[in-house]
């Protein structure tokens, strides 16, 4: 081989070595500005493929493994930026405080953040207080019912299009509405279906209608104007959908049964 060309092909493979590193130092810049993945999380009792929980060594759900496993591959820590629900998560999108997250989407929240791949989806519909005349959705859109529903949420934005006379309204958290709901001081509560089967365990005599008036979409998502982590948390999720790790976290959290539904 000419002296010329092995030179050359030196040349190559040493740009090859130095621009690998630079790209992945640019990744963690964008992705991990802080040296940790901050990972946004909402808090609820039920948990489920969105929800985390609280627990005594510190937080649990399936965003919370997914966020560990990210962190992990990154080589960098994790850490959980705590919020109450999706909508907060989606207020602080263009405020540098969090890095990855998981949540419903919906054409509001695309343009304040960018997603990847759907890995679940959920029926939503309403659960009703013990006692309730209401049957179905045609009895629950009357004048003077109350639905409450998780503020600024896709499943509030899903209700309000929905319902034509009854009236809905947000509040911040699921303990204050489950509290609302238990007392019959709301008529029902719009959530997902799978959400809503674990609160009619816990609450007596209410009932979750069969009929489904919103299908919600969770995927990851990172802040806009971050293409290098959109890249990389699309590959990551596609990947955990393929090598078991979604499976494991939805295992892990009570999901057993729950299928992977990413369409």
């Amino acid at each position: 081989m000419p002296a010329s060309l092995q030179a050359a092909l030196a040349g190559l493979v040493f740009a090859a070595a130095v621009a690998m590193p630079a790209l992945a130092d640019g990744l963690k810049d964008e992705i991990a500005p802080t040296g940790k993945l901050r990972v946004a999380i909402a808090i609820s009792p039920a948990g489920g493929a969105f929800w985390s929980t609280k627990t005594e060594a510190g937080y649990a759900g399936v965003p919370v493994d997914l966020g560990k496993e990210m962190a992990g591959k990154l080589g960098v820590p994790v850490e959980y930026v705590v919020h109450q629900n999706s909508g907060q998560i989606t207020d602080a999108a263009g405020k540098g405080t969090w890095d990855v997250t998981w949540l419903p989407k919906d054409p509001e929240r695309e343009t304040k953040m960018m997603f990847g791949p759907i890995y679940e989806v959920a029926d939503a519909t309403y659960i009703v207080k013990p006692g309730s005349a209401v049957t179905d959705f045609a009895s629950l859109d009357q004048p003077g019912i109350k639905v409450a529903a998780v503020n600024a949420t896709t499943t509030m934005r899903g209700a309000i299009a929905h319902l034509k006379n009854a009236k809905v309204t947000g509040y911040q958290t699921y303990d204050e509405i489950f509290g609302l709901l238990k007392s019959g001081e709301i008529d029902a509560f719009a959530l997902s279906r799978d959400q809503l089967n674990k609160m009619a365990q816990k609450i007596p005599g209410t009932r979750v209608l069969d009929e489904t008036f919103k299908k919600t979409v969770t995927a990851v998502a990172v802040p806009l104007g971050h293409s290098q982590a959109l890249t990389f948390v699309a590959k990551f999720m596609n990947e955990a959908v393929m090598n078991g790790t979604l499976r494991k976290a939805y295992d892990s959290n009570g999901l057993k049964d729950t299928p992977i539904r990413t369409e």
